[in-house]
């Protein structure tokens, strides 16, 4: 980190928390202490508006800069460049990372203003609404197959109308084939993600009972030895 702080003026970070996170930034080989005035810190992880808002804080005081660009996209997403971003920070800052996403594979940049924590928030509302519709996917198949219907068949339909996106298309196909492994994202990092909803809840004192239901079945399974299947598993708690 040492070295790649001193040799950039705009450093990327992607890392599985806000331990990992913090660690890069905070260390004695961190970002902190080894980027020079005037640089920047773009960080695409999934953590805690509060931990995004701290590093801001932190990274202003040692007169640098950080912007919050959590990301959503499986792998193959990225593979096509049709990542989606989420941006909030420094507004000028905003203005000199965008093209930079749009060259590490951005389909679309989504702007929201200067608040550094609002970007974070909306990562995690949206992998609250990810999560829900693994469930409701799961539990629809499972419904359908022992009521003697072909689940398939009835996917291929909503799949077509009511719900024709492609997070229900992919998702759909990997659920409905059981296709848990190799996982493009882990059920233990999903489980990660739903405690950082219901933190978040819990400091806005926001009720989420569905977001308990699914940090439940997440956390069954991984404590069952399965922490490495895909997250999309969530529903054979």
């Amino acid at each position: 980190i040492t070295d790649l702080a001193k040799k950039c003026s705009i450093v990327f970070t992607v890392v599985s928390d806000d331990a990992a996170i913090q660690m890069v930034c905070e260390g004695k080989d961190g970002l902190l202490k080894n980027l020079e005035k005037d640089s920047i810190h773009v960080s695409m992880s999934t953590i805690l508006p509060e931990t995004a808002e701290k590093l801001a804080l932190l990274h202003k005081q040692h007169q640098q800069h950080y912007l919050a660009s959590p990301v959503f996209g499986r792998p193959e997403a990225a593979s096509a460049k049709k990542l989606n971003y989420v941006i909030s920070g420094e507004e000028n800052i905003r203005r000199q990372i965008e093209p930079l996403l749009h060259d590490a594979g951005a389909m679309n940049v989504f702007d929201f203003g200067d608040k550094i924590t609002s970007a974070n928030t909306v990562k995690l509302c949206g992998n609250f609404l990810i999560a829900s519709a693994l469930e409701a996917i799961g539990e629809s198949a499972g419904l359908a197959e022992k009521s003697g219907v072909d689940a398939k068949q009835m996917w291929n339909v909503f799949s077509q109308t009511l719900f024709n996106t492609p997070l229900y298309h992919n998702y759909s196909k990997i659920v409905l084939d059981k296709q848990f492994e190799p996982a493009a994202f882990t059920i233990k990092l999903g489980l990660k993600d739903m405690n950082l909803v219901l933190q978040q809840a819990s400091v806005v004192k926001q009720s989420m009972p569905l977001a308990q239901l699914l940090q439940k079945n997440m956390k069954t399974i991984v404590e069952s030895g399965k922490e490495n299947m895909d997250w999309s598993a969530v529903s054979t708690a």
